[in-house]
């Protein structure tokens, strides 16, 4: 593991932002609870960033109090609902996007309630708000399930596709799923990726394997509190 990343920065994964009927795979805050957790973090004297920029601070010794804010699969509601409410609290985030299905939508979770995607106009105004768009694969397939022509298709391709589009590099990787092995980590790190966030801790955490804190809508400030110390405990246990 390097040793920049040891203790583990706290950085909690979202999906999605809205109002929901139904969310059978736990992606969707609730906006008036995700504004109630984001006031948490700042009563704690915490402040929600892109990863680009947490780990930017943490090279520099100066991270103790920012957190890692990250949204998976780059759902329309990142910029209806999201962005207004990291600038009520002058946070910012990282919005991981499948470049393969920017307009489209989350077919992947079917056969759950179908989510619209950022477009590319979305991406370019996430970018121009400054928020850090990375990339979330080509269509969300599981990388350890493709070969190594495809694995490379889906890091390499994604990453040129959202650099064309937002006219700027391309640094940060979210495996689909959380799904990653030796393989896959060494494909996005050899595509010149600056790191990779993953889901769970494994013997992989590292910059191209960061390990995350899964944030929903039953996460109310106790739940918050537990995490919190939860992730203190294990990032302490990890420096050791």
């Amino acid at each position: 593991m390097e040793a920049e990343l040891v203790p583990l920065p706290l950085v909690l994964m979202y999906h999605s932002v809205d109002k929901y009927e139904s969310d059978p795979y736990q992606v969707t805050v609730r906006p008036e609870r995700f504004e109630r957790q984001l006031r948490w973090l700042a009563a704690r004297g915490l402040r929600g960033v892109s990863m680009t920029e947490l780990l930017e601070a943490r090279r520099e010794g100066r991270g103790a109090r920012l957190v890692g804010l990250t949204f998976d699969d780059g759902y329309a509601d990142f910029v209806s609902e999201v962005l207004p409410a990291l600038h009520r609290h002058g946070f910012t985030a990282t919005v991981f996007v499948v470049a393969g299905s920017l307009g489209g939508w989350n077919s992947w979770d079917e056969p759950g309630p179908r989510k619209s995607l950022m477009t590319v106009t979305d991406v370019r105004r996430a970018a121009a708000a400054g928020m850090e768009i990375g990339s979330h694969s080509l269509s969300h397939v599981r990388l350890t399930e493709v070969g190594d022509g495809e694995l490379f298709d889906q890091v390499r391709r994604s990453r040129l596709l959202l650099a064309e589009i937002t006219g700027a590099a391309v640094t940060g990787f979210c495996y689909p799923y959380g799904d990653a092995g030796a393989r896959e980590v060494s494909a996005v790190e050899e595509t010149g990726y600056d790191y990779a966030c993953a889901v769970h801790s494994s013997p992989l955490d590292g910059r191209h394997a960061v390990p995350r804190t899964f944030i929903g809508d039953r996460d109310t400030a106790p739940r918050l509190f537990a995490k919190l110390a939860r992730h203190r405990l294990r990032a302490g246990r990890a420096a050791r």
